[in-house]
C-alpha cells in the first residue's frame, strides 16, 4: 500500500510534465513531415527525420511555457493538489508504522510471517490480547462485531443509505429511463459532507457531533447541511474543468495502450460502484465482498451474454467479414513489399480495422453454448445473496437484463460515467441533495447508537432484528421496527447470517438467536420433508453444464447440484410446486451441513442454535471431518502453508453455506411474498423520512399528518405507512451499549419498549430502561444537558 502511494504521486507528476512537455516543447510540423528539415552538408543526401529533431530547445520550451497564462495557472493549483497529497502521504507513513508496531509488539507476529495469517486468525489474536492488555480501556473485552464496527463504520452508514434509498444516486431520464449514478467522485463527495471534511456532521473519526443527536434543532441543522452542501457543490463547479482535464489524461494515460493491445476489454463487464454498495452486507470486509462477487463474475458474464440480438449477431458476422477482407489484402501487400506502409494513412488503416473486427467478434456468440437464464440467474443469487422480487421467473426478460446491468455495467460505461462524473456531481450535489438534507440529519439521529468502546455506529450495523428486521424475511412476530426503521430486500438477516457463518466464535444477542434458532429449526423440517418425498440430487446434463460456471472444489459442486436438481426436477410441476421443490432441497444441502458444524467449537451461537439434522452426510464432509480442528485455532505443530490451506478449504465451506441460505431466505421471501405481493419491491418510491420529520414539517404546512413517502427506485406501485407507525416515531432515544461480553444475559426493556422509536436521545420525562453502562472517560462532559444516558 505504501508502495502504492509512492507510485501514485510519481504518477501525478509524471501526468503534469509530460503533458506540458506535449503542449509546449514539441514542433509538431516537423513531426508530421509538414516542414522540411535539412541538418545535412550535403543537400542531395536523403533526409532522415528523427525523434529528437521535433524537440525545440529548452530556450524556447521555457518561453513558450511562461506566455501561456492558462498553463501556468494550471501548474499552479496541480502543485498545490500534489503537495496535499504529499503530506497526506507522510501522515500515512505514520500510521503505518503504528499498524506495524501494533503487529509486532502487540500482537507477536513478525512481518516475514504474516502473509500467511488469516484474518481470522489476526482477529483472534486481537480479542485474546484485549482479555490480557486492556488495550481498549473503556471495556472489559473485545467481540468480533467491535472489531467490524471500528474498521467499517463509515461504510455501514453508506450501505445503510443506499439500502433506505437515501442518497440521490437513481434518476429517471426522458429517453434512458431509470438509470443510477454513482461515480468515485460523487462517492467522495459525500463522504466529504458526512463523515471527515470541514463542517461535516462527525467531529472525529468515532463520534458523532453531540447537535445532531437532538431533535430540537433539527430544522436549522438541515439548513446549515443545505448550505454546506451548495458551497461544496459550487467548488466541485468551479474545479469542473482542472477534474475533467485531469481524468481525460489519465483515462487516455491508462486505457489507450490496453485497447490497442485487448480491443475487446472495454466491452468486458465489472461490478458498478452502486453495485458493490447494494449488494455489500453491513459488516462486510472489503476483501470478503471482492471474494464473493468475484465468485459471481462468471455466471454474471454468461447470463448477460444470453440477451445478445440475432440481428446484431448478423450484423457483427458481415461488418466483421468486409473489414476482415480489407485487412487481409494489406496484409498480402505488406508482406509483399514492406514499403506499403510507408504509404500515408495504411498502419493507421489497419489498425483501425483490426480494432474493429475485434470488438465485431464480441458480439458473435459462441454457437455451441445453450443457455439457461433463471438457472443462471439463481447461481448468481447463490454468490450475491440480493436480488429484487420480479426478478425471479423473469429472468429472460429485458428489463430484468437492464436493471440487472445497473448491478453489472460495462467497462466502457464505468470510464464514460467517470469522465461525465465532473459535470454531473456539481448538479447532484446542488439539485437534488440539497432538498434531502432534513431527511440526512434525521437519519443520523434516528439511526446513531453509542457503543462503548467503539464510538458512535450505525444501528443497522447491530444486525438486530428485533430493532430492523423486515417480517416478510422471517423475522415476522421477532421484530418490533416500523416501515422507516426496517432495512430493505432482507438485509439485516442476511446481514446476520452473513456474520455468524463468518465469525462462528461471535455471541448473536438474545433476539439474533432466537432467529438463527428458528432458521435452523425451518430447514430441519423442510429437509425432513424432502427426505420423505425420497428427492435426490440429479446428476444430469444439466447439472454438468451449471458445474461448468463454477469451480471444480466441493462446495461448488454442492450449489450446482442443487440447482439442477430443482430445475429437473420442476419442469411439469405447478409454480407453487417448484418453489415447494426449491425449498426442500436448499433445506437438505443446508442440513448436511450439520456434520461439518458439529467439528467445530460449541460456542457460536450460530452453532449452539443449529443442533439439528446431524442425519445426513455432506459431499466432501468425511474430507473437512479429516482435516482436523479449525485452521483459527490449528497447532503451533502445523506448518504456516498447511494452516493456510487449511483456513481456505474452511473459507470455501462457510462460504457456501452462506450461498445455500441465501437461496433458502430468497425462497422463503418468495413464498411469503405471494400472500402480500403488493407489499414487497426492491426499493421505496422516494426518500424514506423519519415520522418526526414527517409530523413536524408536514402538519406546519399542510394543517395535518401525511404518510411518509418510499424511496426512488423501480416504479412499482406500494401502500402508504399506517398512521400509527407513523405515530410511533414522534420522539427518538439513542441506545448507548455498555462493555457486555455475553449479550445472551441482557435485560431486555419490558414489552411497552416497543412503542418507542429506535435511535435518537431521550428526552426529559424519559426514564433509562437499561442498567447503567461503563461510561467512557469525559464522555459525561459531551452529554448534552438534561439527557439521560439509555
Amino acid at each position: 500500500m505504501l508502495i502504492g502511494e509512492i507510485f501514485e504521486l510519481m504518477q501525478f507528476i509524471f501526468v503534469v510534465a509530460f503533458t506540458t512537455f506535449l503542449i509546449s516543447c514539441v514542433d509538431y510540423d516537423i513531426l508530421f513531415a509538414n516542414k522540411a528539415l535539412n541538418h545535412s552538408q550535403h543537400p542531395s543526401e536523403p533526409i532522415k527525420v528523427t525523434l529528437p529533431d521535433a524537440f525545440l530547445p529548452p530556450n524556447v520550451c521555457s518561453a513558450r511555457i511562461q506566455a501561456n497564462s492558462f498553463l501556468i495557472c494550471i501548474l499552479v493549483i496541480a502543485g498545490v493538489f500534489w503537495i496535499h497529497r504529499l503530506v497526506k502521504f507522510i501522515y500515512n507513513i505514520c500510521c503505518y508504522w503504528e499498524i506495524h508496531s501494533f503487529y509486532i509488539n502487540a500482537l507477536r507476529i513478525p512481518m516475514a510471517t504474516l502473509p500467511y495469517y488469516t484474518w481470522q486468525e489476526v482477529q483472534a489474536r486481537i480479542v485474546q490480547i484485549q482479555k490480557e492488555h486492556q488495550i481498549c480501556i473503556h471495556k472489559k473485552e473485545l467481540t468480533e462485531l467491535d472489531i467490524y464496527h471500528r474498521i467499517l463504520r463509515f461504510k455501514n452508514y453508506m450501505v445503510a443509505m443506499v439500502n433506505k434509498s437515501l442518497l440521490p444516486i437513481r434518476f429517471r431520464l426522458p429517453l434512458l429511463g431509470d438509470t443510477v449514478f454513482y461515480t468515485r467522485g460523487l462517492k467522495y463527495n459525500f463522504e466529504l459532507i458526512f463523515f471527515w471534511g470541514p463542517g461535516s456532521l462527525f467531529e472525529n473519526e468515532w463520534s458523532l457531533k453531540a447537535e445532531y443527536k437532538r431533535a430540537g434543532n433539527r430544522l436549522e441543522l438541515a439548513e446549515k447541511l443545505s448550505t454546506r452542501i451548495l458551497w461544496i457543490g459550487i467548488a466541485n463547479f468551479l474545479l469542473c474543468p482542472l477534474i475533467l482535464i485531469w481524468q481525460i489524461l489519465y483515462a487516455f494515460f491508462s486505457y489507450t495502450e490496453i485497447l490497442k493491445r485487448e480491443p475487446g476489454s472495454l466491452g468486458a463487464r465489472c461490478w458498478s460502484l452502486y453495485g458493490r454498495c447494494y449488494l455489500r452486507h453491513f459488516n462486510e470486509l472489503d476483501h470478503e465482498l471482492h471474494s464473493r462477487l468475484s465468485k459471481g463474475y462468471k455466471p454474471a458474464s454468461k447470463y448477460m451474454n444470453c440477451f445478445i440480438s440475432p440481428l446484431l449477431t448478423i450484423v457483427a458476422k458481415n461488418v466483421a467479414f468486409f473489414a476482415g477482407s480489407i485487412l487481409a489484402v494489406l496484409i498480402a501487400l505488406t508482406i509483399y513489399d514492406e514499403d506499403v506502409l510507408a504509404v500515408e494513412h495504411v498502419l493507421t488503416t489497419v489498425t483501425l480495422l483490426g480494432v474493429g473486427i475485434t470488438v465485431c467478434r464480441s458480439f458473435i456468440p459462441d454457437q455451441h453454448l445453450v443457455f439457461c437464464p433463471e438457472q443462471l440467474l439463481r447461481v448468481i443469487l447463490a454468490h450475491i445473496h440480493y436480488m429484487p422480487d420480479h426478478w425471479q421467473g423473469n429472468a429472460h426478460r429485458y428489463e430484468t437484463r437492464d436493471e440487472f446491468a445497473q448491478l453489472f455495467q460495462y467497462k466502457a460505461v464505468f470510464i464514460l460515467e467517470e469522465l461525465l462524473s465532473p459535470i454531473i456531481t456539481p448538479l447532484i450535489l446542488i439539485i437534488c441533495l440539497r432538498p434531502k438534507s432534513l431527511d440526512i440529519v434525521d437519519f443520523f439521529r434516528n439511526f446513531t447508537v453509542e457503543v462503548v468502546g467503539v464510538g458512535d455506529t450505525c444501528s443497522f450495523a447491530q444486525m438486530d432484528v428485533r430493532q430492523h428486521g423486515h417480517p416478510a424475511w422471517m423475522s415476522a412476530g421477532k421484530t418490533e421496527a416500523s416501515i422507516y426503521q426496517q432495512a430493505e430486500d432482507g438485509k439485516t438477516e442476511l446481514s446476520l447470517m452473513h456474520f455468524a457463518i463468518t465469525n462462528p466464535k461471535w455471541q448473536p444477542p438474545r433476539e439474533s438467536t432466537a432467529f438463527i434458532g428458528f432458521l435452523k429449526e425451518r430447514v430441519h423440517r423442510d429437509s425432513s420433508v424432502a427426505l420423505a418425498q425420497q428427492a435426490v440430487l440429479p446428476e444430469n446434463a444439466l447439472f454438468s453444464s451449471i458445474q461448468s460456471l463454477q469451480s471444480e472444489s466441493e462446495p461448488h459442486s454442492l450449489i450446482a447440484n442443487v440447482i439442477a436438481g430443482s430445475s429437473a426436477l420442476g419442469f411439469h410441476m405447478s409454480r407453487e410446486g417448484q418453489a415447494s421443490r426449491h425449498l426442500s432441497e436448499v433445506a437438505s444441502a443446508l442440513r448436511s451441513f450439520s456434520p461439518l458444524q458439529s467439528t467445530q467449537q460449541p460456542s457460536s451461537g450460530f452453532q449452539a442454535s443449529g443442533r439439528d439434522g446431524e442425519g445426513a452426510q455432506p459431499r466432501g464432509a468425511n474430507a473437512m471431518t479429516a482435516s482436523g480442528a479449525d485452521a483459527r485455532t490449528v497447532s503451533s505443530g502445523s506448518s504456516a502453508w498447511e494452516g493456510q490451506l487449511q483456513s481456505m478449504i474452511l473459507s470455501e465451506y462457510a462460504s457456501t453455506e452462506m450461498s445455500l441460505h441465501a437461496l433458502y431466505m430468497h425462497e422463503l421471501h418468495k413464498q411469503h411474498a405471494q400472500l402480500e405481493p403488493e407489499r414487497h419491491t426492491w426499493h421505496r418510491r422516494e426518500s424514506d423520512e423519519s415520522g418526526e420529520s414527517a409530523h413536524e414539517e408536514l402538519d406546519t404546512q399542510r394543517g395535518g399528518p401525511v404518510p411518509i413517502p418510499r424511496s426512488a427506485s423501480y416504479p412499482f406501485s406500494s401502500p402508504r405507512q399506517p398512521a400509527e407507525e407513523t405515530a410511533t416515531l414522534q420522539t427518538g432515544f439513542q441506545r448507548r451499549y455498555g462493555g457486555i461480553t455475553d449479550p445472551g444475559t441482557v435485560h431486555r426493556a419490558p414489552s411497552h419498549f416497543s412503542r418507542l422509536p429506535l435511535g435518537g436521545w431521550a428526552e426529559d420525562g424519559q426514564s433509562a430502561r437499561h442498567p447503567e453502562p461503563v461510561p467512557e472517560e469525559s464522555s459525561e462532559d459531551e452529554l448534552p444537558p438534561q439527557i439521560h444516558k439509555v
